[in-house]
């Protein structure tokens, strides 16, 4: 979802950085989160949190941050190039689709419903809450594929950030890298099997053997 339906990583950075200022009068900075990014909101707060030695209230703490996010996102996230039409072809082509997140379900459907694409839009949506291992393990997306009732080897995961593309990888899936966040360097060293800037950009074999 994030990084790959629309950017919500400066939304999520900021209202992270407003929650530790408030809450622990600590000024984090952007480039704190960056290695967490794509891993759940648990470690993406724990992780900055003991960089600075702080002890997060992980449910509170999460819960201000999703509720900070929540209203700057209001009219400013928009989808990716390319979201819709790429979903349309999906659809064309008679594929199932899901949502895989890491994130939370307040956080997906909040994002879900500022792009205009409804839950429903999907065939599954998986969040962050209902899974134990947190990407790079493949339960993510190994879970997206029991839902969708399909083998993971004939799954297509798009990701932006390595540890995606590893978990992606681990779960059987070929993976489409999108450069939105990390290089493609990055993406392709830890396994993309091709890299776009963004799914408008998505290449024709993507979808051979789906």
């Amino acid at each position: 979802m994030d990084g790959v339906l629309c950017d919500s990583e400066p939304f999520i950075c900021e209202a992270a950085c407003r929650m530790f200022l408030e809450t622990y009068g600590r000024r984090v900075e952007a480039r704190d989160f960056l290695p967490f990014v794509g891993t759940g909101e648990n470690r993406y707060l724990g992780g900055v949190a003991d960089k600075y030695g702080i002890r997060l209230d992980i449910e509170r703490d999460k819960a201000r941050t999703y509720s900070i996010y929540l209203e700057i996102i209001r009219g400013r996230l928009r989808p990716y190039p390319g979201v819709r039409e790429f979903i349309g072809e999906c659809r064309r082509r008679g594929l199932k689709i899901a949502v895989a997140t890491s994130a939370d379900r307040v956080k997906l459907e909040g994002n879900l419903r500022e792009l205009g694409l409804p839950p429903e839009t999907f065939d599954a949506c998986v969040t962050g809450s209902e899974i134990v291992r947190k990407k790079p393990f493949p339960d993510l997306f190994l879970a997206a594929a029991q839902r969708l009732a399909v083998d993971p080897g004939q799954c297509v995961v798009v990701e932006d950030a390595p540890s995606g593309v590893r978990a992606a990888r681990a779960a059987g899936a070929r993976c489409l890298g999108l450069t939105t966040g990390f290089a493609a360097t990055l993406l392709a060293e830890a396994g993309a099997n091709w890299t776009a800037p963004d799914l408008a950009c998505a290449p024709g074999g993507l979808f051979d053997g789906l």
